[in-house]
């Protein structure tokens, strides 16, 4: 049983984390906290019970950052997941920096949850046991890469056209799929598939464009992109 430490500063929040984590196989909630000086107390008094803590960063009393600085300078065997809605880059590099597990943007439905703590629980179960000279599934394993046969995109879809798509959104700040398809090169229909993945991973934001004759068309934006 993988014991989790939930910590986030937000009670309706961290209600609805622990009632996603008690649908789980394989997982218990053994706390939970609502600040960074109540996690830090935690895992010095339930380190033993505590194997993932789920950590949000901004909080009143502090910053999550601190929270998983003060465990690997413990070298505590605990992992992390960083569940929070900062989509600040430089947060998102200290915590990788800092060897976080994952990175996990609210909000989010239970369905990627769930994709992404049983991602989490089929990793830490390959890498128990390992000794001696690693394969490179078992060093994957070990250091947080992703497991055998994991799918990253949909069928159909390739990381090159994607960061294509996301590079055009960028530097356009507002497309619908006509738009886009030939700046990178695809057909209407491929690059709307591209935008609603990117829409599915909460990067992405759509909203009707009015101004035209007919139908409203959708219009895409990056997440977090001035209207």
């Amino acid at each position: 049983m993988i014991g989790v430490l939930i910590v986030d500063d937000d009670p309706l929040t961290l209600e609805l984390h622990t009632a996603y984590v008690g649908r789980l196989e394989g997982f218990t909630v053994v706390g939970e906290c609502t600040g960074v000086r109540a996690a830090l107390t935690a895992i010095a008094e339930l380190a033993e019970r505590i194997d993932l803590v789920l950590l949000d960063i901004t909080m009143p009393d502090g910053s999550g950052i601190d929270v998983l600085r003060q465990i690997r300078a413990a070298d505590a065997d605990i992992d992390v997941i960083a569940v929070t809605s900062v989509r600040d880059v430089d947060a998102v590099r200290r915590m990788s920096a800092l060897g976080v597990a994952q990175y996990l943007l609210k909000p989010f439905p239970f369905r990627v949850f769930r994709e992404r703590l049983e991602q989490y629980a089929e990793r830490r179960r390959r890498a128990i046991g390992i000794t001696g000279a690693a394969s490179q599934d078992e060093i994957d394993a070990l250091v947080g890469g992703p497991p055998t046969g994991a799918v990253a995109l949909p069928k159909g879809l390739t990381a090159e056209t994607l960061q294509a798509v996301t590079a055009a959104l960028r530097a356009h700040g507002e497309l619908s799929a006509g738009e886009a398809a030939p700046l990178v090169g695809v057909s209407r229909v491929t690059a709307r598939r591209y935008l609603e993945h990117l829409v599915e991973a909460r990067v992405a934001t759509r909203a009707p464009r009015y101004g035209t004759p007919g139908r409203p068309e959708t219009a895409y934006r990056l997440a977090g992109a001035g209207s």
